[in-house]
């Protein structure tokens, strides 16, 4: 590789973190969607976007969008299934003025995990290719002992603040239930869509958008519309409480997080996060924040460089599957230019973070964050309808088709929405509502999956 050519593919990473600057900061609008349309349009981009370039440049959205979302899941709440447990602590921060802290904590963590992945870069050509031979025949009961222990981690907790009887039996297993029942029914529909989806075909690659956004974003939106929440002032601070010792405790936790998630399908950066929290026993909400800043990063970013490391090219992740249909890394050096990549786009995403929180913070405290939250599920709605629509209409589909898929889209949004409704109502935790991926994948995993969708009348 020349040494044009490698200072090409960073101007393509950066130029790909500066388009995802923007794009994070939309409500609910997730990078994947936006790769899916460049992928369709390739035909017309190939002479000005050739594969290579075309994978520098996701690189560098995956990059920033993996750092900068943060921000509206801490100041619009709309999280996805990565950041949903960022917002917790977050809005905790967000009530105490502090808003601007928790954005910055979360960009340590970021920073933390760019740092993680490029440590790694000497050995993971020898470790991951090892590990997969070595994992491959067990990823399923693997993937099952992490399900049984995210419902198990659910065991019924009560306040004891019910009197002896069926309601104090209620307090204590209401939200182990909710979680079951959560779990189950986005199971269920995973099934529906997976198998028998009422999407059209030319909208299949955008298929889990609609359920996403209903399971993840519109409650949290529901909520904060229903709860008239007033946002204090934010302060915007000149340094973090955190201390160095802090940092790398974090940056330990998550990493070990997100390398799991990023390295076993179907399991995301939140639930890595989750578990690796439980295993470092983490208590400390600056601790925590970093640490799934930490997890998401190298979730995203290392399951897209999992596909450049030499000897392995794994695809996980959905802009490994979508490069991988055009392109695929040929030589070291791509690993290599990739990581660069990574270091560079890291470390500008930062920077943009600290200013583009300050944006955030101006905007949340001129507009109302009510009519902030209406417009937000207006705009959910607005994706939910026209990603289909688009895909529909690019895949050479009449207009009344387009309109059709559209529809249909909003209406497996509203039923994912009743769904993840459940645990915001009855306090279980919404890392249930990932059973949507987890439960059909994991049946099939095993050879289950065709069976159970038998049951269901799924396959005729």
């Amino acid at each position: 590789m020349s040494t044009a050519d490698f200072i090409t593919g960073l101007l393509f990473a950066v130029g790909g973190a500066l388009i995802a600057s923007a794009l994070s900061l939309v409500p609910a609008l997730h990078i994947y969607n936006i790769a899916g349309f460049l992928i369709l349009g390739t035909a017309a981009l190939g002479p000005f976007l050739p594969p290579e370039h075309l994978a520098m440049l996701f690189l560098g959205m995956v990059t920033s969008y993996s750092i900068l979302n943060t921000i509206p899941s801490i100041f619009l709440s709309v999280p996805d299934d990565s950041t949903v447990f960022v917002v917790l602590p977050g809005q905790k921060y967000l009530m105490q003025r502090r808003g601007y802290e928790a954005a910055v904590l979360t960009g340590v963590g970021g920073l933390g995990g760019v740092a993680a992945l490029a440590l790694l870069t000497p050995i993971a050509p020898r470790l991951f290719p090892a590990l997969r031979a070595i994992l491959q025949r067990h990823i399923h009961w693997l993937l099952w002992t992490v399900i049984a222990y995210m419902l198990l981690s659910e065991w019924p907790k009560g306040t004891d603040r019910q009197p002896p009887g069926w309601r104090r039996w209620w307090d204590g297993w209401k939200s182990l239930t909710a979680g079951l029942v959560t779990f189950f029914l986005s199971g269920l529909l995973g099934f529906v869509l997976m198998y028998r989806s009422i999407l059209p075909p030319a909208s299949a690659y955008q298929n889990l958008l609609p359920a996403f956004v209903g399971l993840f974003a519109v409650p949290w939106v529901l909520q904060n519309l229903l709860a008239r929440v007033e946002l204090p002032e934010q302060h915007v601070a000149r340094s973090i409480d955190i201390t160095p010792w802090l940092v790398l405790r974090g940056t330990v936790a998550g990493a070990l997080g997100g390398l799991f998630a990023a390295f076993f399908p179907v399991v995301t950066g939140g639930i890595g996060g989750f578990i690796a929290g439980h295993a470092t026993a983490q208590r400390d909400d600056r601790l925590f924040i970093v640490s799934q800043g930490v997890s998401k990063v190298v979730y995203y970013v290392g399951g897209f460089l999992l596909f450049f490391v030499p000897g392995l090219h794994l695809t996980r992740g959905g802009m490994a599957w979508m490069v991988s249909t055009l392109w695929r890394p040929h030589t070291p050096h791509d690993y290599y230019l990739a990581v660069a990549a990574v270091v560079a786009t890291g470390a500008l995403s930062f920077f943009l973070l600290l200013r583009l929180t300050r944006l955030a913070i101006r905007l949340v405290a001129r507009v109302h964050y009510r009519r902030i939250s209406l417009a937000t599920l207006v705009l959910l709605l607005l994706i939910v309808a026209a990603v289909p629509t688009a895909g529909e209409w690019i895949g050479g589909g009449t207009p009344a088709s387009a309109l059709r898929a559209g529809l249909d889209g909003l209406l497996i949004c509203g039923v994912a929405t009743g769904i993840g409704l459940i645990p915001v109502l009855w306090g279980s935790r919404r890392m249930n509502c990932m059973g949507v991926l987890l439960l059909p994948i994991g049946l099939n995993m095993i050879g289950a999956g065709a069976t159970v969708a038998g049951w269901l009348g799924l396959i005729p």
